[in-house]
């Protein structure tokens, strides 16, 4: 994006759009996206000209842009109803760039992560709705999410498939982040358009019980 571009700009989205038939991870199911009541259909309860549509939606929580709460990993765990506001919207936020495809410690040394959403841009996004999308993608090691805990980062996000290693079957990275009230938001996107500063917004609805749920994320200028 052109500076003169960003300039004129006051949000950016960072969420993939949520279609149906969309398979976000690999083995779960795809959101159904239908009508409950069709115009056509809602014709017969309204005066002539006045139609109506209300939608009904079928779907797993990890769909789309999501973000992850303590009760995704942990019983225990608060849920997304359990959080106040300000742990999802406005963020003093950071972007962390790198070709890595395991993100260590040192990716993240330069930084200053307390108090931010640390937003990891890998480029992963592009393969978003490929195959190659879900196969040996960027993530993060348990030493950096111990490394970012330790540095009192407030929430993580990245731009790819998950932020642990799929191929093992251990999850070291939401274990750590998660119990320590980290929030995780996976599968952004247009982190390559992200300014150096920028306040970070992702709002899940308050349910009670759901540990994930997808989010309309995004970056407000500054």
């Amino acid at each position: 994006m052109a500076d003169s571009e960003r300039e004129m700009k006051r949000f950016i989205d960072l969420s993939h759009t949520i279609e149906h038939g969309m398979i976000t991870y690999k083995g779960l199911p795809a959101p159904i996206v239908c009508d409950y009541l069709s115009r056509e259909d809602s014709k017969k309860f309204y005066s002539e000209g006045t139609s109506f549509q209300i939608g009904k939606i079928e779907m797993i929580t990890n769909t789309g842009t999501y973000i992850d709460s303590p009760f995704h990993r942990y019983e225990d765990g608060k849920d997304l109803s359990e959080f106040e506001l300000e742990r999802f919207v406005n963020i003093p936020a950071i972007v962390v760039r790198t070709k890595e495809m395991s993100v260590g410690v040192d990716t993240f040394k330069q930084h200053d992560v307390k108090g931010k959403a640390v937003l990891i841009n890998t480029g992963w996004s592009k393969h978003w709705r490929t195959d190659q999308y879900f196969e040996n993608h960027p993530f993060l090691t348990e030493d950096a999410a111990k490394y970012l805990k330790e540095n009192g980062a407030k929430l993580v996000g990245i731009d790819s498939h998950n932020i642990d290693d799929t191929r093992t079957k251990s999850r070291p990275v939401h274990t750590t982040l998660l119990g320590a009230e980290i929030l995780i938001v996976e599968h952004l996107c247009n982190l390559e358009d992200l300014p150096t500063s920028f306040l970070f917004t992702a709002v899940p609805p308050k349910f009670k019980g759901v540990g994930t749920f997808p989010v309309r994320a995004f970056a407000s200028l500054i």
